[in-house]
């Protein structure tokens, strides 16, 4: 049956991979989902028509999605108040009646998108409703039904947001709305230990409902920092485990009462089984032990605000001294000299390693920068023969520089044959990638002047119509 699907205007590039990687979550079955726009509706509308198989699979996506703001069932649609009575009136009785009923309490919410509307003008649409009829009782705190009177306005592109060619109104059931207030509870500027690259919560969310979490999952993250990510998958019930080379951060923190361990006390949500002081170049497991993660969820260092970091130092890491072994007495106290890990090489190691951990059917979801003004970056994301690419979600964050996250699914069992075509696709990534990545400039890429950077306007590859903004921002 086709719903009505209400985004909020965030994130445009991740709604429709959030509500498809829900579905599997909840067992869907099949190639994708079936999605449609309203008739005159951009491709960026916060409206969209999607096919379930079922309203109780409907709720659960709304329920536990990010994005949605709701998921109706559509009575009538029409571009003026005449036609969606018409509309209303023609939709099966069937379908309305068991709504509409005397020992049933209902409340009708008028919303808009592009317009702010008056309390009085809400009021007279209301009114305006009372062509179908409603036979219970308004209950405005906890009814049991919800009904949605929607437009678009026909206001052109003047108030930055997606161009409407015409006014656009639904009246719908609710069928499950989203819980956002679960992001002011997680929000960053109210936890306890923090460092410079801790996940916005919105986004860890996000990578939680792309990696499939739900409780009994085993999720780890190779990148763990402060764990944000790893509150976001404990929320959803999944057991956490991290690891980060920088020993300071997984021990210490600030202090006996703020540290990773302090964040997972503040919300009540069980500790990590584990967060060791471990290498992503030099993975602490035993070489037979595999298959044990069901997902892995990270925002790997490229370089921005914090660089990659692998044990050994820069004498080591040239050939120029032996390794050194470290004297019993001066184990516990000792940190690992470390030496910088470029991204390529971060970003092959961290496909090596899923490819070894992950279950079968396991997801490995990360985020990999991107130049803008490079049309062919999809052909630049790193390859992994254990791996199927399910989804690339870009999110732009300046005018020259987007990260895009990456999901992929375990599809194949690791073996030597396996690593060794790893290694083959990894050493033609590091030749034919893009240039800014193997030299590790990516900070200059970024933030160096735009009259540096660029070709001359001549070239059609750079002279490309800029990415649109919405209210001054990217979304």
């Amino acid at each position: 049956m086709w719903y009505l699907c209400m985004f909020f205007h965030r994130l445009l590039d991740y709604r429709k991979a959030e509500v498809e990687s829900l579905a599997e979550l909840f067992g869907y079955v099949g190639d994708g989902l079936e999605w449609k726009l309203p008739q005159h509706h951009h491709p960026d509308s916060p409206f969209h028509f999607v096919n379930l198989p079922s309203e109780e699979l409907a709720r659960t996506i709304a329920n536990r999605s990010i994005l949605i703001k709701g998921i109706y069932e559509v009575w009538g649609e029409g571009g003026s108040y005449e036609e969606l009575e018409e509309a209303i009136k023609n939709y099966p009785d069937d379908r309305k009646l068991p709504y509409l009923t005397a020992d049933s309490t209902f409340r009708i919410i008028v919303d808009s998108f592009g317009k702010v509307m008056s309390f009085q003008e809400q009021n007279d649409r209301i009114k305006g409703l009372a062509y179908i009829p409603f036979k219970g009782r308004v209950n405005l705190k906890s009814p049991e039904h919800k009904f949605w009177l929607m437009q678009t306005d026909d206001y052109g592109v003047s108030n930055g947001l997606p161009p409407v060619a015409q006014r656009t109104i639904f009246f719908g059931r609710e069928v499950g709305a989203a819980d956002r207030k679960l992001l002011p509870t997680y929000q960053l500027k109210s936890r306890n230990y923090l460092g410079p690259t801790a996940m916005d919560a919105e986004m860890a969310f996000l990578m939680a409902n792309q990696a499939l979490v739900k409780p009994g999952k085993l999720v780890y993250d190779p990148f763990v920092g402060t764990g944000s990510i790893l509150v976001a998958a404990a929320h959803f019930g999944a057991m956490t485990m991290g690891a980060d080379i920088d020993i300071r951060v997984v021990r210490d923190g600030r202090g006996p009462d703020c540290n990773v361990w302090s964040n997972f006390k503040q919300y009540g949500l069980p500790a990590p089984v584990a967060l060791l002081r471990a290498d992503n170049n030099l993975p602490p497991w035993r070489p037979s032990l595999k298959e044990v993660f069901d997902a892995i969820i990270c925002d790997p260092p490229y370089g921005v605000r914090a660089g990659g970091r692998k044990s050994g130092g820069r004498k080591l890491l040239k050939g120029t001294v032996d390794p050194y072994t470290v004297p019993d007495d001066k184990r516990t106290d000792h940190i690992p000299s470390t030496g910088a890990y470029c991204l390529s090489e971060c970003v092959h190691d961290l496909l090596d390693v899923a490819g070894k951990m992950l279950v079968m059917g396991g997801r490995l979801v990360y985020f990999y920068p991107v130049l803008r003004e490079d049309d062919s970056r999809e052909n630049h994301f790193p390859e992994h023969p254990c791996f199927r690419l399910v989804s690339s979600s870009e999110q732009i964050l300046s005018s020259r520089y987007s990260r895009v996250l990456l999901t992929m699914v375990k599809i194949g069992l690791y073996t030597e044959e396996i690593a060794e075509a790893a290694r083959i696709k990894h050493l033609e990534f590091r030749e034919n990638h893009l240039k800014w990545l193997e030299d590790g400039n990516l900070h200059s890429s970024v933030f160096a002047s735009t009259d540096t950077q660029l070709p001359a306007t001549g070239d059609a590859k750079f002279s490309k119509e800029p990415r649109r903004k919405y209210r001054g921002k990217y979304v």
